[in-house]
């Protein structure tokens, strides 16, 4: 009986041992890996915008703690998608709080497919160094966090909503002076009155590019999912073109913390990577020392 024991637990080591394996490739290499097998809410999501032709292996090979949802937005049999591909990456940020909304990850980290680019706040333009030092407990205390800590392009102001306004006649072309393609800041004010109807337009808008930063579920829902809807909504009805609807969203997620605005007016460096500054939500505001967007 003895002997028959120690062989049973002999057979069984094994059997374990596999399925441990089997469930860590899994979590490492499964590209939409769904923590909510295990629990409604996960701890941290990585949130992709990609297309077909981009390599996104490098989330799922140097991320696997994280929950990963990559979209692929030219794609419609992909197993996460867009309604349609409008909008750039603010599409997917939109669709993914959108279907998410009652279980968001605690931190959800929003970024495009490109692990290097010239935007990454790197010497190497890799993007992944700041996901890996992102400091999560200060997400959650700031609610949000840039993942871009340079302040050129976009800082100290980018858009002068008043200023730069278009005047109606070439809204309406759908031109600029002598026939050239409306810019963001013709358009901004227009497109912030339709986005958030009753807020007052900000006289400055400056905010460091490009659409990659990390929120917390919090801060997320501070505001109804309808407003996620009704912002989609406009993306897929909106006559502007995706370099236009997807760059209103770039100057309207969120404002930062005062020191940003103070050191870009004095040229002090801001602590922001040990310690990313943070701040508001669909909320622009003045460039200030007060409160500020840069």
């Amino acid at each position: 009986m003895l002997v028959r024991s120690a062989s049973a637990r002999g057979s069984v080591i094994p059997i374990l041992i596999l399925l441990a394996c089997s469930w860590l490739l899994v979590v490492h290499f499964h590209p939409h890996w769904d923590w909510s097998l295990f629990t409604e809410e996960p701890p941290v999501e990585v949130v992709v915008a990609s297309v077909s032709s981009e390599d996104t292996t490098w989330v799922h090979r140097f991320l696997p703690g994280w929950a990963r949802s990559v979209y692929v937005v030219d794609e419609p049999t992909a197993p996460l998608t867009v309604p349609e591909n409008k909008g750039r990456e603010a599409m997917v940020y939109l669709t993914h709080i959108v279907a998410n909304y009652d279980t968001l990850a605690e931190t959800t980290v929003f970024i495009h497919a490109s692990r290097f680019a010239w935007h990454n706040d790197d010497p190497d333009y890799d993007s992944l160094p700041a996901l890996r030092n992102l400091h999560l407990d200060y997400v959650q205390s700031s609610g949000y966090v840039n993942l871009r800590c340079v302040q050129v392009l976009g800082c100290p102001v980018e858009i002068r909503p008043h200023k730069d306004e278009a005047s109606e006649w070439d809204r309406s072309m759908g031109t600029g002076s002598g026939g050239r393609p409306l810019t963001t800041k013709e358009i901004y004010k227009q497109a912030f009155q339709e986005l958030l109807p009753g807020v007052e337009v900000p006289e400055k808008v400056g905010v460091s590019c490009c659409s990659q930063f990390a929120v917390s579920r919090d801060t997320i829902r501070s505001r109804p999912r309808e407003d996620y809807v009704r912002w989609r909504d406009w993306l897929l009805e909106t006559a502007l073109d995706d370099d236009l609807s997807g760059r209103v969203f770039e100057y309207m997620w969120h404002k930062t913390s005062p020191v940003r605005c103070e050191a870009a007016e004095t040229g002090r460096a801001t602590p922001c990577y040990k310690r990313r500054s943070g701040g508001g939500w669909m909320e622009i505001v003045s460039c200030e020392r007060r409160i500020g967007a840069c």
